[in-house]
């Protein structure tokens, strides 16, 4: 690694030399952790969106010391590994490192472990037929080649990080609750305008079913079923494998809407997808409805519906995005929304075309302003993120002297 501000040399080494494999087992009654690429080794009940469960045989799990070096083989390539702060224990799938000296700074290591420079040596050894199988195994990683300041500089280095990305995860943490607030204004502005229309002055009566609550006067309620018609018996899913070798220009849906492109479509008209499966469902951080225009292929993972009559895909789209779909889902592990609990899901929406095409046009406009809010502030992360990764690679690698900066 290039050293071109410091002139105090640097000791080359290998990760091989500073760590050694362990396996600790049998300590079930220990404290889980997991593994993340932007947080390190935290203990997994600590995050709400972690949906992986952890096993009620606990006892293959390998205990994990303040200190040690927890890399995620499958997904190294990422970022997915840290030093722990925390004693407890993580997945047999997890490689464990125990230091073999205690001569160097906890954080300067834990930077310099988790850097570009580093992340990109391992994605070099890391092997697999496609990325998604990939796996980083202690032999490759152990003779990757780091250089080392003295421990007195480890520590300054250490500490002008910790003060510089504190800064930038405050302007971050800035930019994402505005990003939380607009999300949650842009939800609530489609679901008044789906759930009560776009008439202020519209009256209201009680639905009879608690679940609907009030809706206008004039609108039905109905449920899914006799709104839309399902198509999901014409979808077809590929694999990675077939969809590499079927490459073109035909948008191909999932859960989490075009994942990919193909040589062919199996739908020809636009309709409303609704994802079938995925913690999203419950997390609903992205759309779990979309409107599908054109030529596209849909996989097994999103629900196919046309709507009955003359029913606008864009108004469906938002309206069954509204719809709270929690009480319906089933699975632990893996949250899924099957075709009967969507389609048995009673819904009120207006039969008049025109005035579905009238909500429809004004969330288009509405949301389409908050939309431009939402990606200013998220390339403002997206670019705060990257010049705080550019810092940490540029301090533990030498390419700036933070004395010089303090």
């Amino acid at each position: 690694m290039s050293r071109t501000a410091l002139s105090e040399p640097w000791t080359p080494t290998r990760i091989g030399w500073l760590f050694q494999p362990v396996s600790d087992r049998g300590h079930e009654k220990a404290m889980v952790l997991s593994v993340y690429r932007d947080h390190g080794v935290i203990p997994k009940d600590s995050r709400t969106d972690n949906f992986n469960r952890t096993p009620e045989n606990l006892s293959n799990y390998q205990l994990v010391q303040p200190g040690d070096l927890v890399v995620n083989r499958m997904k190294a390539w990422q970022g997915s590994l840290g030093i722990s702060e925390h004693q407890g224990i993580v997945s047999p799938d997890y490689e464990v490192l125990r230091p073999t000296t205690l001569e160097y700074d906890r954080r300067f290591l834990h930077s310099l472990l988790r850097s570009r420079a580093l992340i990109d040596q391992y994605a070099l050894r890391s092997t697999g037929i496609r990325p998604s199988q990939w796996r980083l195994y202690w032999d490759e990683m152990k003779t990757i080649e780091i250089s080392l300041p003295a421990a007195e500089q480890q520590r300054t280095i250490a500490d002008y990080l910790d003060r510089e990305t504190a800064r930038i995860d405050t302007l971050i943490d800035e930019q994402q609750r505005l990003i939380d607030m607009l999300r949650e204004r842009r939800q609530a502005l489609v679901t008044r305008a789906v759930c009560f229309g776009v008439d202020g002055a519209v009256e209201l009566r009680d639905s009879g079913d608690d679940l609907v609550g009030l809706v206008p006067q004039h609108w039905t309620v109905k449920s899914v079923r006799h709104w839309m018609e399902s198509l999901d018996g014409q979808r077809i899913p590929l694999s990675g494998e077939e969809r590499a070798d079927r490459r073109g220009d035909f948008d191909y849906y999932g859960a989490s809407g075009v994942i990919d492109h193909v040589d062919g479509y199996l739908f020809d008209e636009p309709l409303v997808l609704v994802s079938e499966d995925g913690a999203n469902l419950l997390m609903r951080s992205t759309p779990i409805s979309f409107a599908a225009k054109g030529r596209y292929w849909v996989n097994n993972h999103a629900h196919v519906l046309r709507p009955r009559g003359e029913g606008d895909v864009d108004f469906w789209a938002q309206r069954l995005e509204a719809l709270d779909v929690t009480t319906v889902v089933s699975g632990a592990t893996q949250p899924k929304l099957t075709a009967g609990a969507l389609m048995g899901l009673r819904v009120s929406a207006p039969d008049d075309i025109d005035e579905q095409r009238q909500i429809a046009a004004y969330l288009a406009e509405q949301t389409s302003k908050i939309d431009l809010l939402i990606a200013e502030s998220e390339r403002f992360v997206e670019l705060s993120r990257e010049r705080r990764a550019a810092l940490i690679t540029a301090a533990v690698t030498g390419q700036i002297d933070v004395q010089e900066m303090a």
